[in-house]
């Protein structure tokens, strides 16, 4: 490092002072990570992600953080308003329209402009506010309260991962092959150091496209994992995945569905590392701007691993099915928080969270009022933040996707009391009861054997939907078969 730059990070450091009374905000929302994609909970013989182990060594790991959707706009709806998508009627993925026995319930396709983001509320109490990455809620983040945005547009997924990018929001003139998961990681370098230099807190929304669809990354990358898979004795040589994909039943009427159950995908190995590499860049320069011990940082995906379609290049067995399914491997999501001087080094959190939470545990943590007539659905977890063994009474979890998904879930609501969790498919009305403590893979369907639990939490759904308004199926366009009335 040149004299000029060690000059020039002690100036930054030295100004950071300034603003140490104010906690900065940094959140990180990855696209379509797997739960057991960086061996927080179980290791990975495959994947490597140094960087996000370290953060969970020196900060929480959350082994049951929820997003509020198997799909992603939903869920990052709720991380800027703190309400379950369903009330903003923002329940599918924006632009999606597929029908399958019906038609799916009808949704709004961006994150309305009267309502107050977290970002908002942090901008008018003095902060610096960035946008940086994946937005896909319609309106650019500019319109909800980002001083800066740098890559956020209507688009859920880059057309490539490799300059020109195309429809990837201000990166046009991006330099002929240059990788955006890496840009991206740049650009929010320079806004923090730019906040620090102006000294004012700042609150980082970085949400890389990694691990979204293209499944593309560097070649000298992807030639690691081809070459560790094959050390391992893993490798598919004529690319039919006999080994690591099979046709899984699972114990119930579904028909069986073609699922990967090995992590043994080189490109989306080489996505997984170039992501934590990313992190680490973000990381590093927290701790040159000497900001660390007053700059919170949390870090989630909008939902679970891709495991059923489109290339179905993750497993996250035991967890059950993935993005854009009802079961636990399509909704529940790593979680890491640090924020020195709170969250005690290396713990685990058992209790259920759900993204939504973050935005009243945000304001609370940037001393900020709590505003429960926004935050509608939400409950802060920052008392679990001090104390991960403390009684954290958040109530029931809400989920309710009335769609037809791409990866081949059907329409279904749920419920998560404790341990317990009911599904309901929307197409049918059945129902299936799981108790997570024993059975977090969800093979067994105990809705016969305990019917009084299951009418009991049904009930508890059915009063949740009516006053949520929330939607149920429609006609289906074609043949104009009616969807059961359900509540």
């Amino acid at each position: 490092m040149s004299r000029f730059a060690i000059l020039l990070l002690s100036i930054l450091a030295f100004k950071s002072a300034a603003i140490a009374e104010k906690r900065n905000i940094i959140l990180i929302v990855a696209d379509d990570l797997g739960y057991h994609d960086l061996g927080l909970y179980q290791d990975s013989e495959f994947y490597e992600a140094p960087n996000l182990q370290e953060l969970a060594r020196t900060g929480m790991v959350f082994s049951r953080f929820y997003a509020a959707s198997p799909v992603c706009s939903p869920t990052r709806v709720s991380v800027v308003s703190g309400k379950n998508p369903v009330r903003l009627e923002t329940t599918n993925f924006f632009t999606g329209r597929r029908s399958g026995t019906f038609g799916p319930a009808p949704f709004a396709n961006e994150l309305p402009l009267e309502e107050q983001t977290l970002a908002e509320t942090l901008k008018s109490n003095g902060y610096r506010t960035g946008f940086v990455g994946k937005w896909h809620l319609g309106e650019p983040p500019q319109q909800h309260g980002y001083d800066v945005n740098k890559g956020g547009g209507e688009n859920g997924h880059p057309k490539s991962y490799f300059a020109p990018y195309k429809n990837v929001e201000g990166m046009a003139n991006a330099p002929e092959g240059e990788f955006l998961t890496s840009r991206l990681a740049n650009e929010g370098v320079s806004f923090m150091r730019q906040s620090v230099r102006q000294e004012k807190p700042f609150f980082l929304h970085y949400c890389p496209y990694s691990v979204h669809t293209p499944l593309q990354a560097p070649q000298k990358l992807i030639e690691k994992y081809e070459a560790k898979a094959k050390r391992l004795g893993i490798d598919d040589e004529d690319g039919s995945f006999s080994e690591s994909v099979l046709r899984q039943v699972w114990p119930d009427t579904e028909k069986p569905r073609t699922v990967r159950i090995r992590q043994d995908h080189a490109v989306y190995a080489a996505m997984i590392e170039s992501l934590d590499a990313a992190v680490g860049r973000i990381l590093t320069e927290v701790d040159a701007l000497g900001i660390r011990q007053s700059t919170a940082i949390v870090f989630t995906s909008d939902n679970g691993g891709l495991s059923t379609s489109e290339g179905l290049p993750t497993s996250n067995l035991p967890l059950r099915g993935g993005k854009g399914w009802m079961y636990e491997g399509g909704i529940r999501v790593p979680a890491i928080a640090r924020v020195p001087g709170v969250t005690p080094p290396g713990t685990v959190c058992e209790a259920p969270v759900i993204s939504h939470d973050l935005v009243p545990t945000v304001l609370e943590l940037s001393d900020n009022e709590l505003q429960p007539s926004q935050h509608t659905d939400a409950k802060s977890f920052l008392p679990v933040l001090r104390n991960p063994f403390v009684k954290f009474d958040r109530g029931p979890l809400y989920f309710h996707y009335p769609h037809y998904s791409n990866q081949g879930g059907v329409p279904a609501s749920a419920i998560i009391d404790g341990d317990w969790k009911l599904i309901q498919d929307l197409e049918d009305g059945s129902l299936e009861l799981f108790d997570l403590s024993t059975d977090h893979a969800e093979h067994n369907n105990l809705e016969q054997l305990n019917a009084d639990k299951a009418q009991e939490m049904l009930q508890q759904l059915k009063s949740w939907r009516n006053a949520t308004g929330a939607k149920q199926l429609s006609a289906n366009p074609k043949t104009g078969d009616e969807p059961p009335v359900l509540w």
